[in-house]
Formats: C-alpha cells, sequence, structure tokens
C-alpha cells in the first residue's frame, strides 16, 4: 500500500463517515451562518461589514474544526477503530495527517459561510484575496491541530467538548477578533499573543480591511510555528498514550 493510497482512502472514509453527514452539514453551516446574520442584521444602522469579517471567518474555522476533530478522534479512539488503524503498515505522521485533513476542508467550507454573506451585502473589491484564502487555510490547519491536541488529551467525546470550550471562548475576546489587542487590559494582552488564532485573524485583518497591527511576514511564520508546535506535540502524545 502506497502513502498515497493510504492517505486518500482514510481521508475518504472519514469524508464519507462524518462530514458528509447530514447532522453535520447543518452544523457546519447553520453555525456560521447564525453567528454571520447576528453581527450583519442585528441593527438598521449600517454595519461595518469589512470590519466584522475578519474575526466571522476566524470564529467560524475556529469552531467547526474544533468540534469535529475533538469528536471524531476521541470517538473512534473509544469505539478502539482507531486502535487498528494505529496497528496498520502507515507511517503515524501520514495516519495523522490524514485523520485531520478532513477536519481542514471542513473549516475552510465553514469560512465560505460569511464570505458569501459579505459578498452579498457589500463590495469586497478591495480585498486582497492570496494573503486571505492562505490565511483561511492556515487558521484551518492550526484550528484543526488544537482539536487533535484535545482529543489526544482526553478520554471521553463530553471531555473534549468541555476542554475544547476552554480555549475557545477565552479566544472569542482575547485574539482581536471583534476586541483590538491594543484595547484589551495590559495584564491579560500577553496572553493574546500565546493564541495561534491572534496571529491568523491579523492577517485576514491586512488583507479584508488593512487594519491589523503586526507584520503580515512575521504572522505567517507564527502561525505555521503553532501549527508545528501543535502537530509535534499531538503526535508524541499520541506515541505515549495510545502506542505502547
Amino acid at each position: 500500500m502506497t502513502t498515497w493510497i493510504a492517505f486518500k482512502s482514510i481521508l475518504l472514509k472519514d469524508i464519507k463517515t462524518y462530514y458528509l453527514k447530514p447532522p453535520n452539514i447543518s452544523w457546519g453551516l447553520l453555525f456560521p451562518i447564525s453567528w454571520t446574520l447576528m453581527f450583519f442584521l442585528r441593527t438598521e444602522a449600517p454595519v461595518d461589514i469589512p470590519g466584522f469579517l475578519p474575526g466571522l471567518i476566524s470564529l467560524s474555522i475556529l469552531f467547526g474544526t474544533t468540534s469535529m476533530l475533538a469528536v471524531t478522534i476521541t470517538f473512534e479512539k473509544k469505539q478502539a477503530s482507531f486502535n487498528r488503524l494505529l496497528l496498520a503498515p502507515i507511517d503515524l505522521n501520514t495516519l495523522m495527517f490524514a485523520k485531520t485533513s478532513g477536519a481542514i476542508i471542513f473549516g475552510v467550507f465553514n469560512a465560505l459561510v460569511p464570505l458569501f454573506f459579505a459578498v452579498l451585502l457589500t463590495d469586497l473589491s478591495e480585498i486582497s484575496w492570496l494573503p486571505a484564502i492562505v490565511s483561511i487555510f492556515l487558521i484551518s490547519i492550526t484550528s484543526t491541530f488544537l482539536g487533535l491536541f484535545i482529543a489526544v488529551s482526553v478520554k471521553e467525546v463530553f471531555e473534549a467538548q468541555t476542554f475544547s470550550n476552554f480555549f475557545r471562548f477565552p479566544m472569542i475576546f482575547l485574539c482581536g477578533l471583534f476586541i483590538p489587542l491594543q484595547n484589551l487590559p495590559k495584564l491579560i494582552r500577553p496572553l493574546s499573543y500565546c493564541l495561534p488564532l491572534t496571529y491568523g485573524a491579523d492577517i485576514l485583518k491586512y488583507a479584508i480591511n488593512g487594519d491589523n497591527i503586526m507584520n503580515p511576514g512575521l504572522n505567517f511564520l507564527l502561525i505555521l510555528f503553532f501549527a508545528v508546535v501543535l502537530f509535534v506535540i499531538s503526535i508524541k502524545n499520541i506515541k505515549k498514550k495510545w502506542i505502547k
């Protein structure tokens, strides 16, 4: 079995088993739609859609990817089906890349929901699409690897959801999604720079409305750094806890 065939088989199986199921499709669509309409239609007064868009895209990706991966990995480990994958003659890195690719794609599609409504409601011709697309992809990767880190750290599905919320809800306020980092209290501002979503959201701001506060090149390097760190830690935890 070649590496590519193994990768494709695991990815297609996960897409068919989890991501194309009606409850997950509805979750993937309804959640970002709710967030988007709540912000875009919250008042009859003009809404700064380009100002809200980076936060909405980031939030849709974060909640979609972490929820899906934390649940699917934890569920498969609980059902022992993940143990059979670990016994397969597949490199562990390839296996985990395949298991996480479905969630990364799911996150990218989640990002399209607020973009779709924004296109209908305002002129987005000023967007720099290349950095926007790259940042959406990088936010999906880091959020998925955060979900992997959470899934490997717990035993039960409900623990995965609870542990996910421990990271996700503070990130709404700490990552500059809707509250500028410079407006946060100085005491908690260092926490913002320890969260990968801060850098992804700042790249989106650079691409959408030019309201970034950090260098885009530095943001790209730092979010890639967080992606590598989260993946490496997760692999080490899998070897330590699940492979004996």
